[in-house]
């Protein structure tokens, strides 16, 4: 045996079992490696160029929400495959695989807390279950935290995070958009205030239906937001779409959002939007 190869430098190979730490993210936008401490601390928001990183439904709130505020709601509806689809693989495996990597039944965590005192009802939508798509378990959720803020009497606040509606359930899904809609509107009646917040993706029949529906429509720096996607768009007009087309920048221009806030000012701007909404002050102090 060669003195080169014996006295060469081995990596260590992990055992069997074990898990390395994963301590870095690589930004999407600027393809810096951040820290995952860092990107905590500032509520997944890159510190170096300010991209906005998806959240979990369960991490949402945790940034939306007083510490240790959260009461969960949602949770006992299951989902069903009333059709039977499948395409390549069956409805429930789909189902299934989704529960087993978020932990929760389906795309959507509702609940009530509070923002800096101020008590709400609360919806967060889940993009890392299938696409965050909206089936009868998301809209049904949506329409009992609606009338849930309704009877209690708090402003309901939601955060859209969706490709549509899901296909597996075929018009079950599209038969959610006018459910939600006319929950919605038992807030109206009562004189309580509902703000979306549409972060990256909001589309198809979400964009459609709950999403943009509210009194206030926040969105979140550099989100897609829209029906179809720009790639379908340009496709079916054949005409070029200009810069920015369907980010939140360009829809605030043209009136289809009323703020682009960043996520690490949620708390504080919700604080004061709706303390103005509700016609009374909000209480001071608060996480």
């Amino acid at each position: 045996m060669a003195l080169d190869r014996f006295f060469r430098r081995r990596r260590p190979q992990p055992q069997a079992g074990a898990e390395l730490p994963d301590l870095w993210t690589q930004c999407p936008q600027c393809k810096e490696g951040v820290y995952n401490r860092d990107l905590e601390l500032s509520a997944h928001v890159c510190p170096r160029c300010g991209h906005h990183l998806r959240l979990d439904a369960g991490r949402r709130l945790e940034v939306l929400l007083d510490e240790g505020s959260f009461r969960q709601l949602s949770g006992r509806v299951q989902p069903v495959d009333p059709l039977g689809f499948e395409d390549t693989e069956p409805y429930p495996a789909r189902l299934a695989r989704a529960q087993r990597k978020t932990g929760r039944p389906d795309a959507i965590l509702t609940g009530t807390g509070t923002i800096l005192g101020l008590p709400v009802t609360v919806a967060a939508m889940d993009f890392a279950f299938s696409g965050g798509s909206m089936g009868s378990v998301v809209g049904e959720e949506i329409a009992r935290a609606a009338e849930h803020a309704a009877e209690a009497g708090t402003p309901f606040v939601l955060v859209a995070a969706s490709g549509g509606a899901r296909m597996q359930e075929s018009a079950l899904s599209l038969m959610q958009m006018a459910k939600t809609t006319v929950a919605l509107e038992g807030l109206a009646e009562r004189g309580l205030p509902y703000v979306s917040i549409l972060s990256d993706p909001t589309t198809g029949g979400v964009t459609a239906s709950f999403a943009t529906v509210a009194d206030v429509i926040v969105a979140e720096p550099g989100a897609l937001i829209g029906f179809a996607g720009p790639r379908v768009i340009q496709q079916t007009i054949r005409q070029h779409l200009p810069e920015g087309f369907q980010r939140s920048e360009f829809l605030l221009e043209h009136g289809m959002v009323d703020a682009v806030v960043d996520r690490r000012e949620h708390r504080a701007y919700l604080h004061s939007l709706l303390g103005v909404l509700t016609r009374r002050p909000a209480p001071e102090g608060g996480a």
